[in-house]
C-alpha cells in the first residue's frame, strides 16, 4: 500500500458524520475518480451506500457488518472490504481507524 496519492485535488471542508466521530475529505483524481480519506474515532456508525465501495483500512482496528443479516468481521491495518451499491454497513471502530474509501462505478 502506497503511503500517499499523487496529482489529486482535495476539498478544504471536511465531511463530518455521526456528530464528528467520522471526519473525511474528498479526493478527486485527474481521471475523475473520487475517493475519500479520513478517520473514524471509537464508536459504532451505520453508513449507507449509493455506489459500490471498497473500504481500505490504513491503520486501526474495527468490526464491520455488511447488510442487516451479515456477520461481524474484524478488519485492521492493510485490509479492505467491499460494500455493494445501494446497501448499508455498520462499522465499530475499536480504536481510531484511518481509512480510504474507493468508490467503484460499474
Amino acid at each position: 500500500m502506497r503511503p500517499q496519492f499523487e496529482h489529486v485535488s482535495i476539498t478544504k471542508k471536511a465531511n463530518l458524520y455521526a456528530d464528528g466521530k467520522c471526519v473525511s475529505y474528498n479526493l478527486m483524481f485527474p481521471d475523475h475518480a473520487k475517493k475519500t480519506v479520513g478517520v473514524i474515532f471509537p464508536s459504532t456508525i451505520t453508513f449507507a451506500t449509493d455506489v459500490a465501495e471498497i473500504m481500505q483500512i490504513v491503520e486501526g482496528k474495527c468490526r464491520v457488518r455488511i447488510g442487516e443479516e451479515g456477520d461481524w468481521k474484524i478488519y485492521e491495518d492493510g485490509q479492505r472490504f467491499h460494500v455493494p451499491a445501494a446497501s448499508r454497513f455498520e462499522l465499530e471502530a475499536l480504536e481510531p481507524v484511518h481509512y480510504v474509501c474507493h468508490f467503484v462505478h460499474d
